[in-house]
């Protein structure tokens, strides 16, 4: 899958705060994403993230 540092990544199961919506800041084995509701950051393994990915967008 082809995530990116900076994408916006809509998710299927929402943020306890109620966002789906989560910013990438950080790519490895683990992925580092901030809710853009109440900017909490999470470190989450890569396949729970790819797992989980509704749609990617992307800015240009």
């Amino acid at each position: 899958m082809d995530v990116r540092v900076n994408d916006k990544l809509i998710m299927k199961k929402p943020h306890p705060c109620g966002c789906n919506e989560f910013l990438v800041t950080r790519i490895g084995m683990d992925f580092k994403i901030r809710c853009l509701k109440c900017s909490h950051e999470v470190m989450v393994k890569r396949k729970s993230v790819e797992k989980n990915i509704k749609k990617i967008i992307r800015e240009e």
